[in-house]
């Protein structure tokens, strides 16, 4: 349905104008369905981009919110605070070893910067290497590091010594040089696309052999999606930074840095720093949104309508390829389709998904809540299509 005249009006007016919209306002949700201002109702498989983990106003992280902010919405991590205690404690155990301290944060961008802040504080060199294809976001050094050009080149002037390279010419480009070689495990902007598992084992060994850090951009993979509480623990690789963000706190800005003892005692007062990262309210759904997780199993779920999924997609007449892993997929479409028109085909249906920057790949990053019966809706679809 058309969004209100008035309402596209004032936002196009005085909000400034860099994001492409769907043609309604987004108004409400329940579990895995949005709706508009006119109460019609849509089937999000685009998860307001990764970040709805537990669903649309799931009662529990809602209740949350309500308790904390009528105790206390903000002070800063001058003060010790419970409910920062509960989620840190929580997040780390969630997440299991090598990992042992978390900074907190309110984006992936911010937890992205803070990593790459680190990795040359303590090792006292200057350059970083990503891979191309990657997205880390929209900050300075994140934009810097980012591998998809289309983002990177709006830097005229990108942060010196970072270096993006093919994913199979990064391990024999770490040197001695090297502060952190930054890696999106599966590129979800780039169009789905998984780095190898070889190639990874072997940018782990050459950054142990030359003292540089490995970093793991989990902001999309992290926190359940793809069927292991972080990607790393799934492909038994286990960098020395994690950041995490998106559904952490089910679409409450939050996002964390984990790290290592090693490193963490490297760290000393005043390094990092931010003021609303860590506040309670976001700490308190945090905590709710990873309770969530784990009381409704939320990672095996994740996995288990993943393959499903994959399954059901793959068998269809006009689906080349199906990527991912989980709940973080893309669906390449047979040419001459593109993945715009079955977005556009999808969204007729009154039913969400994303584009990616390869032409042919539908991406879907649905609420780690879904049933069988959501994951049948979506598969009829796209087959109708």
């Amino acid at each position: 349905m058309p969004i209100a005249d008035d309402l596209k009006q004032d936002e196009d007016r005085y909000q400034l104008q860099t994001y492409g919209k769907f043609p309604f306002s987004i108004d409400k949700g329940a579990g895995c369905y949005v709706y508009d201002e006119k109460g019609n109702k849509y089937l999000d498989f685009y998860g307001a981009h990764a970040v709805a983990s537990t669903g649309h106003c799931h009662p529990q992280v809602v209740k949350a919110i309500q308790k904390q902010a009528a105790e206390l919405i903000f002070y800063s991590n001058v003060s010790y605070n419970s409910a920062r205690a509960r989620a840190v404690k929580k997040l780390l155990e969630m997440a299991g070893a090598p990992y042992y301290q978390a900074f907190l944060a309110n984006s992936g961008s911010e937890a992205n910067e803070n990593a790459l802040k680190l990795a040359r504080a303590v090792t006292g060199r200057k350059e970083i290497i990503s891979i191309s294809g990657s997205f880390h976001g929209r900050s300075y050094g994140s934009l810097s590091s980012t591998g998809i050009p289309k983002y990177a080149n709006y830097l005229n002037t990108p942060v010196p010594m970072h270096r993006i390279l093919p994913a199979e010419s990064v391990a024999e480009a770490v040197s001695e040089e090297t502060a952190a070689v930054l890696v999106e495990p599966i590129q979800s902007m780039g169009g789905m696309k998984e780095i190898p598992l070889d190639c990874l084992s072997q940018i782990e060994k050459e950054c142990q052999e030359h003292g540089a850090l490995l970093i793991f951009d989990e902001i999309q993979t992290g926190v359940a999606r793809t069927g292991s509480f972080l990607y790393s623990g799934l492909v038994n690789i286990h960098p020395k930074m994690v950041t995490l963000a998106k559904g952490i706190a089910s679409g409450f800005p939050a996002a964390a840095l984990l790290v290592t003892e090693e490193l963490a005692k490297k760290v000393k007062h005043g390094d990092l720093g931010s003021t609303f990262g860590g506040g309670p309210l976001s700490c308190a759904t945090m905590e709710a949104t990873l309770e969530v997780i784990d009381k409704e199993q939320l990672i095996q779920n994740a996995g288990l309508m993943g393959d499903y999924l994959k399954k059901a997609l793959s068998s269809l007449e006009g689906v080349e390829e199906v990527r991912g892993r989980g709940l973080l997929l893309g669906v390449k479409v047979r040419e001459p389709k593109t993945a715009k028109e079955l977005q556009a085909g999808l969204l007729k249906q009154r039913i969400l998904a994303g584009s990616s920057m390869d032409p042919q790949v539908l991406r879907i990053m649905p609420p780690l809540i879904i049933t069988r019966r959501e994951a049948d809706l979506f598969v009829e679809a796209v087959e109708a299509l």
